[in-house]
């Protein structure tokens, strides 16, 4: 008999899939022309990696600690011209801890929230903008 204690049922890959459900994910070129067309791309990627990697030019950083803080479109932090209608691009490293974020961002009321497929690596390895990483 195993004494190994139950700790649910499904695991992060349920939780991702279950997160991604409800996204129209955009791939690097849809994300640069949803910024051009207005959305707020949101880099959610530490510090440590902003720094080594570089950033896109005109997203906003929000550390992932302080993100639905950030996005409460009606909370006291949120960030300026944030509203429920305005598309919201989340980005990370590779595309995975933007779901999640993506997904509770649309919880949050931010119904128009995605994510980056591959995050930022897919977005420099596309060619796309990058500016050297600033200290925050």
């Amino acid at each position: 008999m195993s004494t190994a204690p139950a700790f649910g049922p499904y695991g992060i890959d349920h939780l991702l899939a279950e997160a991604r459900r409800g996204l129209d994910r955009a791939d690097p070129q849809q994300a640069a022309q949803l910024q051009r067309d207005g959305a707020l791309l949101i880099d959610i990627r530490p510090q440590s990696d902003r720094l080594a990697e570089g950033e896109i030019p005109g997203a906003v950083t929000v550390e992932r600690i302080v993100l639905e803080w950030r996005l409460d479109p009606a909370g006291p932090h949120r960030l300026g011209g944030l509203r429920p209608d305005r598309p919201v691009v989340l980005i990370c490293n590779e595309g995975y801890a933007s779901s999640l974020a993506a997904a509770q961002a649309r919880e949050l009321g931010l119904m128009r929230a995605t994510d980056l497929v591959g995050g930022f690596r897919a977005w420099a390895r596309a060619g796309l903008p990058v500016v050297s990483g600033r200290s925050v």
